[in-house]
């Protein structure tokens, strides 16, 4: 176990919990995610500078509003048309559409209600619009390898890609 801690250029692993602000939870890892603190991997709402100083087996809880997390709900991203206008294999709750922009951005779009005959697909992240509250325990602080430094670690499985 390390007795190092949470500073610029440290290799960080961390477990969270994400819940609503009723406390059901909306989001969990058990097994340890890895970034590098100061790098590409952006973390929601502070959660760097809110974990930074800690060391192994820390805990830290944050209380973010819809700013703060995922932003607020995009109505202009929620989009609406009969069933019979979309392929089959969208019409069901969960599907992810590819949508792409008139500028050629290519986003993605849950379908989240089917009903009288409409199919509803939204592109806003799942928490967005949410107060949420994030439980984060440190499990290793440590120096990065040279491999870790030059991965930078980019590719972070955090929530939307990353806990920005």
């Amino acid at each position: 176990m390390s007795d190092q801690t949470i500073g610029d250029g440290k290799l960080v692993s961390l477990t969270y919990r994400i819940a609503d602000a009723a406390g059901a939870i909306l989001e969990q890892t058990d097994l340890p995610v890895t970034y590098i603190q100061g790098g590409q991997t952006e973390l929601i709402g502070g959660m760097d500078a809110a974990i930074r100083g800690k060391s192994v087996g820390d805990e830290v809880e944050l209380r973010l509003g819809p700013d703060q997390g995922f932003g607020p709900h995009d109505p202009s991203l929620t989009f609406t048309d009969d069933l019979e206008n979309v392929p089959p294999e969208f019409r069901f709750v969960g599907a992810e559409v590819q949508m792409q922009s008139d500028t050629g951005e290519v986003k993605t779009f849950l379908v989240t209600r089917i009903e009288n005959g409409r199919l509803t697909v939204d592109g806003n992240h799942p928490l967005a619009g949410k107060s949420l509250v994030v439980h984060v325990r440190i499990h290793e602080v440590r120096d990065p390898t040279h491999a870790e430094l030059s991965a930078e670690l980019g590719v972070c499985n955090l929530p939307g890609g990353s806990l920005h």
